[in-house]
């Protein structure tokens, strides 16, 4: 009987193992860069060096509106880099309410303060061995500031109500949509610890600056969307591209998500029209919402489709199956241009 059991628990660590293995090969094939959507100038800018930086274990300060997929490249440096197989965790540091920011990330022992039932391993311990993401970090007070700078030196920490030294091990990645140079001059946020977390820094384009990728963005969007929905959504009209292309987009991607989202879970038809997009759209985009750096759709279209005959060293079946397209659709596109 014991022996029995002593099998039954193997075969379950074996089952287990093999489920955390088949979700670290999901989460690697799900974050590495070939799934982040963009082929503008811009966006390849960000691609060279992060791929540049991936396999470093130098802290990185990822720069860039709200919305325009700061967490999306932090995952994706962590998971195609040498640290993939460990922790990655993060930390959204506007949301945690303030007085329970230092036990989240440092932890506590049990008894150190009135509810601290048991002890608590903290966000750095936590990510030890592989990468800590600090989202929104320009919103941390003083005090902690100086208790992260501490840790990042010493790359040990101590919990809440403990006396013991704990090494750590991580990769820090840190994001914020704020001006950290102005915070400084404010006396909001430590200059060393800013030059501690920036020493490579990656700038994301807001969307209004990569108005190549909005094809490609509103491809991905409805296909995501219309295969949740059970929907057979082709494509959105002629006129609901110029509309996207026309607006700035304030809120980025995750503004563009939101807005396919609705449009796929609304229409009743294979193509969404100017009916299906909600009328702020619409009127942002009529009153010219990033006047000087439109381009017409078809000139945007031929751009992003020579960039990927020219990443794929001219191969066209491969380029059309990047795009989304059939290679005939790719053949006829450019036949038509060439006749402009």
């Amino acid at each position: 009987m014991k022996l029995k059991a002593i099998l039954a628990k193997a075969v379950e660590q074996k089952r287990l193992k093999s489920e955390v293995a088949n979700l670290r090969s999901q989460l690697e094939s799900t974050y590495r860069f070939s799934n982040v959507i963009g082929k503008s100038p811009s966006m390849e800018k960000v691609f060279k060096l992060v791929e540049t930086i991936k396999d470093s274990s130098t802290n990185v300060l990822v720069l860039g509106e709200t919305g325009t997929g700061k967490e999306l490249i932090a995952r994706a440096i962590h998971y195609t880099s040498h640290r993939h197989y460990k922790p990655f965790v993060a930390v959204n540091c506007a949301s945690v309410p303030r007085e329970l920011l230092e036990a989240e990330f440092f932890g506590h022992e049990r008894g150190s303060f009135t509810g601290a039932f048991s002890r608590r391993i903290g966000k750095f311990e936590e990510a030890s061995g592989g990468t800590l993401f600090l989202d929104e970090i320009g919103e941390l007070e003083l005090a902690l500031q100086a208790k992260i700078l501490r840790s990042i030196q010493e790359k040990e920490i101590e919990r809440i109500g403990g006396n013991k030294k704990i090494k750590i091990d991580i990769r820090l990645i840190a994001s914020t949509n704020r001006d950290l140079k102005k915070e400084i001059q404010l006396k909001n946020f430590r200059t060393d610890l800013y030059y501690r977390l920036n020493v490579v820094e990656v700038k994301l384009p807001p969307l209004r600056e990569r108005q190549s990728d909005i094809p490609l963005l509103v491809t991905h969007f409805i296909d995501k969307f219309s295969q949740r929905e059970n929907k057979r959504i082709f494509s959105v009209s002629p006129d609901v591209m110029k509309i996207f292309v026309g607006y700035s987009w304030p809120g980025n991607l995750r503004e563009l998500e939101n807005v396919m989202e609705r449009a796929v879970v609304l229409t009743k038809d294979d193509v969404i029209g100017v009916k299906d997009i909600p009328s702020d759209i619409k009127k942002g985009a009529e009153a010219g919402s990033c006047p000087g750096i439109l381009k017409p759709l078809k000139e945007l279209e031929f751009e992003t489709i020579v960039k990927a005959i020219n990443a794929f060293n001219g191969n066209k079946s491969k380029a059309a199956r990047v795009l989304g397209i059939t290679r005939k659709s790719l053949y006829s596109r450019l036949k038509e241009y060439a006749s402009h």
